[in-house]
């Protein structure tokens, strides 16, 4: 019997061709989506999924109030991991990690080469042991005991010595530190959060022998014991803090985050060191969308189905007639479906192959081909075939099953109604859905587009931020600002600690001795070029000095207004002032408010600085406008004069402001791509409607014609009917993504009103697009000789 089905089945689908093409071409699209986004979820669910104990691994998080509400960190302080290890018996080791220079560049010179290492970091030995590190060459237990030591990944030893043995080699970091390779481990895996390329022992740091409670950049990961309790080990973490620093100086917090949390539970916490960092809301509305587009098809399967009932009536009746049964003729069309959903899946498969490495080159993923050959993809292939078949099947299949021989022969008006109603319904969802994704893509961009032109209080264009990691000394930095400030095509140079879009140091501001809780204020060591470098707008007072002698303990400082403002004076009045910043400084200037984080969050207290007792790292350079080769090529002549043995690294400031914005870009570029073929898919079955319809008519509209009517007219009166499908899907698909666009922009401060025209034009849009794709249908009815259609009256 099954095999009978099939056969009728591939007959029918062979003989209505347009309509079997359209459901086809409709559910490959929604399936390729659909596998692309498997691909993608079951990337980002198995982050950190290799590590044994897993389970037990947790994260230090620290949590802070500031002026805007509650910020959460993915770094703790150096004095944590030694104190709960030795004090939380529940905790079997606790290890720090630091990335080097506080999350910069590390200048590497190794067989007589320079490198730049982007993810060196300063580990304590017990990080092998919490992730099992797995070694090549080396004794795991004892490779990072002494201090000077270092361990490279397999990839970046080889980058460094090639086939030579590494082990013994000295590495020299930033021009300071000479370490000693004891070790080669296994590259960690791809979706692993810890993802180091060179280890080097804490111990060699000055924060090994002076731990503090304070400076929180140091990502800890614990690993409990397996019969741990996590809110035993969390209370008893407070308690440890509470022993080791007094109520009123604590200004943070304390908590775990299970491993399995890290990756797509921490895109809003602040100084994370890992380079891949998810998000559980982009995987859901990447998810969400795929089904709606899967939706979209299987709702023309539905409806291109049923509006063919009339025609397959008389099939139904006349084997019902012949002894089927409606258990018979729901399973032969639910077969019919499964074929036809099955060679949509192969399509499908061959769409999502070619759509990958577009996907990997949007999303900046790496998504291997190789996925959809596991059997676990086979398995995941299977269920989906199975829940679209029975999605798509499971209307027309009882609809169709219901028909009697009596409704054949006089057919039912009401039935009839029931079932455009049902249609009407359907085609009112996709266009509804077809309009969110519309409105949603227009507010994104209009909110990158505000973004962009926003003003942000200094000047980003034309700056080139150049690491001076591997550069030691006074003589050597004053040297190179000489040299660059000699290069004909530079205006300004400043040496700082870092710049606007990357974090710096954070400290609290106080009023007064008094003044227990303060404003939290970021913290930027620099010198007198600052001002100029960044066009920053003086309010009152001058720039930092040029020169501070040394053993000259005065520090000098310029705030921004948001900080004069907590402190109660006007700009005029606040030059001179003393002001507790950690420790006394003098207020030499005051600035305009800058953003110098991203557009997400509002202003906060900023504080330029010159105390010699922190590094400045970068060499910020403004330069004419030129061309950008050229530029990169003289900046680098100039910087290997003065530092041959350091790597010549650098960014450009509007790229790294341009680069806080990876998640909306992200989300604009993929949201356009699924909303086009969420409106493609819709049009399918748009498109087969009308063909049915005006089929259905062509004798209406054969007398029509015979009786005047223009083709304009005719025309009118075929897509009169779809148009007002869509009116009601826009009263529809209004308020619903008005409701989601306005919740998306809540997590901005500075962010756009959404305004009518966006409706509009989502509105004209949509009605365009159904006029296009009905028009054709309509005019090609229309233009029909009425004799062709009258043939047989």
């Amino acid at each position: 019997m099954i095999k009978n089905h099939l056969k009728i089945a591939w007959r029918n689908l062979n003989t209505n061709r347009m309509f079997s093409g359209i459901n086809i071409l409709g559910l490959s699209l929604g399936l390729a989506i659909t596998i692309v986004l498997f691909l993608f979820i079951r990337h980002e669910l198995s982050f950190d999924s290799m590590y044994t104990e897993k389970a037990n691994i947790h994260r230090v998080l620290v949590h802070t109030e500031r002026d805007n509400g509650q910020e959460t960190y993915a770094t703790a302080s150096p004095a944590l991991a030694p104190t709960a290890m030795a004090d939380i018996p529940e905790i079997k080791y606790a290890a720090r990690m630091l990335k080097n220079d506080f999350g910069g560049t590390a200048s590497v010179r190794a067989n007589e080469e320079n490198f730049m290492e982007k993810s060196f970091f300063w580990v304590d030995k017990e990080l092998l042991n919490v992730f099992k590190v797995p070694f090549i060459k080396g004794e795991p237990q004892s490779v990072l005991n002494r201090p000077n030591t270092v361990v490279l990944s397999e990839s970046t030893a080889k980058k460094y010595f090639g086939d030579k043995d590494p082990l013994g080699e000295i590495i020299k970091v930033d021009n300071r530190y000479e370490l000693e390779v004891t070790g080669v481990y296994q590259d960690f895996p791809g979706n692993s959060t810890v993802d180091c390329h060179v280890m080097a022992t804490f111990s060699t740091l000055w924060f090994f022998k002076n731990p503090s409670w304070n400076n929180i950049s140091f990502e800890t990961y614990c690993l409990l014991n397996t019969n741990a309790n996590l809110p035993d080990v969390e209370s008893k973490m407070m308690q440890m803090l509470d022993e080791n620093v007094e109520k009123q100086n604590q200004w943070y917090t304390l908590s775990l985050q299970p491993l399995e949390q890290v990756h797509l539970y921490s895109s809003d916490f602040s100084s994370s060191y890992a380079s891949h960092i998810g998000d559980i809301l982009e995987v859901r509305n990447l998810s969400f969308l795929a089904v709606l587009i899967l939706f979209i098809a299987c709702i023309n399967y539905m409806n291109l189905t049923t509006a063919r009932s009339q025609k397959r009536a008389k099939e139904v009746g006349i084997n019902k007639t012949l002894g089927a049964s409606k258990k018979n003729l729901v399973s032969r069309f639910y077969i019919e479906t499964g074929l036809l959903t099955l060679i949509s899946i192969g399509i499908g498969v061959m769409l999502a192959i070619l759509a990958i490495p577009l996907f990997n080159r949007i999303m900046g993923q790496s998504l291997d081909i190789s996925l959809l050959l596991t059997m676990e993809f086979g398995v995941a292939l299977m269920v989906v075939w199975l829940v679209t078949t029975l999605i798509s099947g499971f209307y027309p299949a009882l609809y169709l099953s219901r028909f009697s021989p009596r409704t054949v022969l006089k057919p039912s008006h009401t039935q009839g109604k029931d079932n455009a109603q049902i249609r009407k319904g359907l085609v009112v969802l996709q266009f509804a859905a077809s309009v969110i994704l519309i409105i949603g893509i227009l507010v994104i961009y209009q909110q990158l587009e505000f973004m962009r032109n926003q003003k942000l209080g200094f000047d980003p264009e034309n700056v080139m931020a150049i690491s001076t990691s591997g550069i030691r000394g006074n003589e050597h930095t004053g040297a190179l600002i000489q040299e660059f400030k000699g290069i004909s095509d530079v205006s300004y140079v400043s040496m700082v600690q870092g710049f606007p879009g990357m974090g710096v140091s954070g400290r609290t501001l106080k009023k007064n001795q008094e003044d227990r809780n303060g404003l939290y204020i970021q913290t930027n060591v620099t010198d007198a070029g600052i001002i100029d470098v960044l066009q920053l707008k003086l309010l009152a007072g001058r720039t930092l000095p040029e020169v501070k002698q040394e053993g000259d303990t005065l520090v000098q400082v310029i705030l921004n207004k948001k900080a004069i403002d907590y402190l109660g004076y006007s700009p005029e009045e606040a030059i001179g002032k003393e002001v507790q910043i950690g420790a006394k400084n003098i207020i030499v200037g005051i600035v305009d408010d800058f953003n110098h984080e991203s557009l997400h969050v509002p202003i906060g207290a900023y504080a330029f600085h010159n105390n010699t007792g922190e590094p400045k790292s970068y060499l910020l350079v403004r330069f004419n406008s030129v061309g950008v080769s050229t530029i990169i090529q003289k900046f680098e002549s100039a910087f290997r004069k003065i530092a041959p043995e350091a790597a010549f690294d650098y960014s450009f400031l509007n790229k790294n402001l341009e680069r806080l914005y990876e998640r909306e870009q992200r989300a604009a570029h993929i949201g356009i791509i699924f909303c086009a073929l969420a409106i493609f898919v819709a049009c399918l079955g748009l498109f087969g409607l009308a063909a049915f319809m005006a089929e259905q008519r062509k004798k209406e509209i054969g007398i029509r014609k015979v009786l005047g009517a223009s083709i304009l007219g005719i025309t009118q009166l075929l897509s009169g009917d779809f148009v007002k499908l869509v009116l009601v899907a826009l009263v529809f698909a209004f308020p619903i993504a008005f409701w989601i666009m306005d919740n998306w922009l809540q997590d901005f401060a500075y962010r756009i009103s959404i305004d009518w025209t966006v409706f509009g034009i989502a509105g004209l849009a949509a009605l365009a697009i159904a006029l296009f794709t009905v028009s054709f249908q309509s005019v090609k009815a229309a233009l029909t000789d009425p004799a062709k259609s009258l043939r047989t009256e």
